[in-house]
């Protein structure tokens, strides 16, 4: 399976890529955006960081993706395997069930049936590959719910193959006053635990939302254009290391934002 997922991934990727320039109407939207954020008390990582995130997302004929990278600096700190700064990110197909076969898949509160995949990269040995099954959900009051289901496979010398994780993603817009405050974010949630020869990685929860007040759209500058409010960063057993008295794996903390589309 290591060597059919990256054929699988790389395949998606060409076939979005070509028919998009092969026909302006199978890209439907898109967005792109940067977020600056800064924070204190993270843990395994140096405690005060400063991130800027690059972010796309799209829809198109046959599914939608999600593309993020963050540059993270350490504020002249050195991480013992990145130095004073690193990267990382995660590019997200997913193949929807109604627009391939044209048709609604609709049970109760699920709108759509997906086939979602995930690439994780980063500095150093930091690469892995997620694919399962995914739906769409029809929640009242949310701008959308999605709720994926994935097989890890991870490259390299980390543990961590043949666990599950289940990530919802959501987004939620509350009227206040003559502006908006969007709650969004994620939750990563590994559910079982895995050892090789290198290791073990442990199960973990990742639970990262943003609170973010329209503020655009409060000086009259247009609406979803420019946010501020803050990301709240709770990470049990981070990267999948186990928490220990001597050794705290343990993330629980939040930072300032701004976001900015365009």
């Amino acid at each position: 399976m290591k060597t059919t997922l990256p054929s699988l991934f790389l395949a998606a990727g060409l076939a979005h890529a070509s028919t998009a320039m092969a026909a302006g109407d199978w890209l439907q939207w898109q967005s792109n955006s940067l977020t600056y954020l800064v924070g204190k008390d993270y843990t395994v990582n140096p405690s005060h960081q400063q991130t800027v995130t690059y972010e796309h997302a799209d829809a198109w004929k046959y599914g939608d993706n999600f593309l993020f990278v963050d540059k993270i600096f350490y504020n002249g700190e050195a991480d013992g395997t990145n130095g004073n700064n690193t990267y990382y990110g995660e590019f997200s197909p997913r193949l929807s069930m109604n627009k391939i076969f044209d048709r609604t898949f609709r049970f109760g509160p699920i709108k759509d049936v997906l086939l979602a995949m995930t690439y994780e990269f980063g500095e150093g040995d930091n690469e892995s590959y997620l694919i399962g099954p995914a739906v769409d959900l029809d929640l009242p009051g949310f701008d959308y719910f999605q709720l994926n289901f994935y097989n890890r496979q991870t490259e390299g010398s980390r543990a961590g193959d043949n666990v599950w994780q289940i990530t919802p993603v959501w987004s939620y817009t509350l009227p206040v006053g003559r502006s908006d405050i969007l709650i969004d974010g994620f939750a990563d949630w590994v559910v079982g635990n895995d050892s090789n020869k290198h290791g073990e990685y442990h199960a973990n929860l990742h639970f990262n939302p943003q609170v973010k007040y329209d503020l655009g759209k409060a000086l009259g500058q247009g609406a979803q254009q420019v946010y501020v409010g803050f990301e709240y960063d709770y990470w049990d057993n981070k990267y999948g290391i186990k928490d220990s008295r001597y050794f705290d794996t343990n993330q629980n903390t939040a930072s300032l934002l701004v976001k900015v589309f365009f």
